[in-house]
């Protein structure tokens, strides 16, 4: 009897050891098991809280690259508004440029379009006869060369005199000879005291002239015909 009580007792004991460790193990597993719950919820409410503020981060970058943009943006407005200002300048310098050339070339044609005009205002009037006489010319163009002498006129025929030097000059302008290349080879009186005949050429070119001019107060000598000569008789 006493060895079954006790085997009994001594069952119960294990039994009840048994019970103790599985109810320990019972709320280790519980406890684990809320443990990692726990866990997991924080993982995840971190997670949660982490990735708005990410989103926000990222919008809040992004607010701020907008502007970063809007700036660079702006930049390159800026020196595309530069860049279009240099190119406005440089068409509005070569625009100038072009204009002068062409003001240049108008004006180069204005003085050809002179002179030919002033060509075209000699006119072709009636010889006297003379068989040596190409063509006569006459022009109401023609002024007075001015004249440094005062008071009452006398002709001279000494050459370099003030009075010679002014019938060259208007020899010359008659003839549309400049007066340095000019070869006077004969200047004699024109029949009375307020005329002359002078006879030229241009250098060495075999075209000559005889000139008529005509004395006027106050103002000086003046070509008044041109006679083109087929030879030059005065040689």
């Amino acid at each position: 009897m006493g060895s079954r009580f006790n085997q009994r007792d001594q069952k119960r004991k294990v039994n009840k050891i048994y019970n103790i460790a599985i109810t320990i193990v019972s709320i280790l597993i519980v406890i684990v098991a809320v443990s990692i719950f726990l866990s997991d919820d924080g993982t995840e409410s971190k997670k949660a809280t982490t990735e708005p503020k990410q989103v926000a981060e990222t919008e809040k970058g992004k607010v701020v690259d907008k502007p970063a943009g809007k700036e660079e943006e702006t930049d390159s407005e800026k020196e595309d508004a530069v860049g279009d200002s240099e190119a406005t300048e440089e068409d509005a310098e070569k625009e100038d440029s072009k204009a002068k050339e062409e003001d240049a070339e108008e004006k180069t044609e204005d003085d050809a379009d002179s002179e030919k005009a002033g060509d075209d205002e000699l006119v072709e009037v009636e010889g006297s006869g003379d068989g040596n006489v190409a063509a006569t010319y006459t022009s109401e163009s023609w002024k007075p060369v001015g004249t440094e002498q005062s008071g009452e006129h006398t002709t001279s025929f000494e050459k370099g005199s003030v009075d010679w030097n002014e019938m060259s000059k208007a020899i010359a302008s008659g003839a549309g000879i400049d007066e340095g290349s000019m070869k006077l080879w004969w200047l004699q009186n024109g029949g009375s005291p307020t005329t002359a005949i002078g006879t030229v050429s241009e250098g060495d070119n075999p075209k000559t002239f005889r000139v008529y001019i005509e004395w006027v107060d106050g103002s000086g000598w003046k070509p008044v015909k041109v006679e083109e000569l087929k030879t030059n008789d005065k040689r």
